[in-house]
């Protein structure tokens, strides 16, 4: 039976340490996802990397700790996966192309930030890592909005943090409500953000649009 050779510090033969961490990473997302943060023993993802408990820990200082690094390694990026893609499309048009996916079928990166979000509520030692993690994910898309603002794509007298906080509520509430539990038209949906998005815009200018102060 082939076994692997577990080095002093979590290394396993032949891998280098950023490898073994990305092996435990992996793992533990697709084990949180499945089976929630309860049921995920640390053995569990131990084994399905490949390594034993102690080379774990040489990673990772807890559980809780390890599901918020898998969380920010293989969690959904849609919107930063899609800027990436195509950096020089519009902020707004990409928050309207992140936004028709929200309501489409989930899959194991979305199942991930559920099970996060839930253990959060009942486990302060997830509590802790997670305002961290959300608060890294508000900056960023803070961050989009006040870029959008000054390229006169998005009202400059709407409050980023509000609107990041309406985007968060949005985008985890499609994590939450899967097409299973309460099914969208696409096109209805797709009409709706359009709506959304174009109230967000800039006040007319009365001098272009010829009307009377």
């Amino acid at each position: 039976m082939n076994t692997l050779l577990i080095l002093p510090m979590g290394r396993i033969a032949g891998v280098t340490p950023a490898e073994t961490r990305e092996r435990l990473l992996r793992a533990a997302a697709d084990a949180f996802a499945r089976r929630g943060y309860d049921g995920t023993r640390v053995a569990d993802i131990a084994a399905a990397a490949g390594v034993s408990n102690g080379a774990l820990y040489a990673h990772f200082g807890s559980k809780a700790e390890l599901l918020v690094a898998a969380l920010r390694t293989h969690g959904r990026r849609l919107l930063a996966d899609l800027l990436a893609a195509e950096p020089d499309r519009s902020i707004t048009e990409l928050l309207l192309v992140a936004g028709r996916g929200l309501p489409r079928r989930r899959d194991a990166r979305g199942d991930l930030v559920v099970e996060a979000l839930v253990a959060a509520r009942r486990d302060a030692d997830v509590a802790g890592p997670m305002r961290d993690y959300m608060g890294e994910r508000a900056d960023w898309l803070a961050g989009l909005v006040r870029l959008a603002q000054h390229h006169g794509e998005l009202d400059p007298g709407l409050s980023p943090d509000a609107l990041v906080h309406f985007c968060l509520l949005l985008a985890l509430g499609g994590a939450l409500v899967p097409p299973e539990l309460h099914a969208v038209d696409d096109g209805d949906w797709a009409d709706l953000l359009i709506r959304v998005v174009a109230a967000l815009a800039p006040p007319a200018d009365p001098d272009q649009t010829g009307e009377q102060p």
